[in-house]
């Protein structure tokens, strides 16, 4: 409990939950309104194959944060970082932002460009693509960036692949671990990233031969 309660604000400390269940999980809001023991699942997936990339476990409740491990992830697996990125409004953390985009000004700098929705500002009648006062210019490339229509037909990528992938492990029956702790967990979903990606390259190797 005193590990919950640090995460939360001062004036929210009240509202920290904890498992009585699992130490380590995290009493997390559900998608039906109900608060119950979660773990929280990263999946990276590639937008051409459906190939998942990278996957990774925690007990955070947020996707705030998670972006770069993610990518370092890939980096130590592929030796290389993704040249794209698409993530949902949860993961646009700007300090993530700043330390994996490439600088706008050199265009020969390496990072990986990011395509994350960028957050409606407070005032209704201020453009949310338009540079803020106080942005660095790598943030401020990302809002103009999210603003253009280039930036909008490549985002759509996410809703086949990400969701798709995830919409898939549902229907596959992966609603609910029967195993408690991080570990056991996480070991769970390595076993059916397998699963997904061995079946997803049957598929590309049948759609390949037909193609030849």
């Amino acid at each position: 409990m005193p590990k919950a309660e640090a995460k939360k604000k001062k004036d929210a400390k009240a509202k920290a939950r904890v498992s009585t269940t699992d130490p380590e999980a995290t009493v997390m809001k559900m998608g039906d309104g109900g608060f119950r023991p979660a773990f929280n699942v990263q999946f990276a997936t590639d937008t051409q194959t459906q190939i998942i990339t990278g996957v990774e476990v925690t007990n955070s409740g947020s996707d705030q944060g998670e972006m770069l491990p993610m990518v370092e992830q890939l980096q130590e697996c592929y030796d290389k970082i993704p040249d794209e990125y698409l993530v949902d409004g949860g993961y646009a953390k700007k300090e993530d932002i700043e330390q994996l985009s490439p600088d706008p000004d050199d265009a020969t700098s390496s990072g990986t460009t990011i395509y994350a929705p960028v957050q409606n500002p407070k005032k209704s009648d201020r453009d949310p693509h338009q540079p803020r006062a106080g942005d660095s210019p790598k943030i401020a490339a990302w809002r103009e960036r999210m603003g253009t229509d280039a930036a909008k037909e490549i985002y759509k990528q996410r809703a086949a692949t990400a969701e798709c992938v995830n919409a898939i492990a549902r229907n596959r029956g992966l609603r609910q671990f029967t195993v408690r702790g991080l570990l056991k967990a996480k070991a769970v979903i390595l076993w059916y990233v397998l699963a997904q990606n061995l079946m997803r390259t049957v598929a590309l190797r049948a759609a390949h031969a037909i193609e030849c």
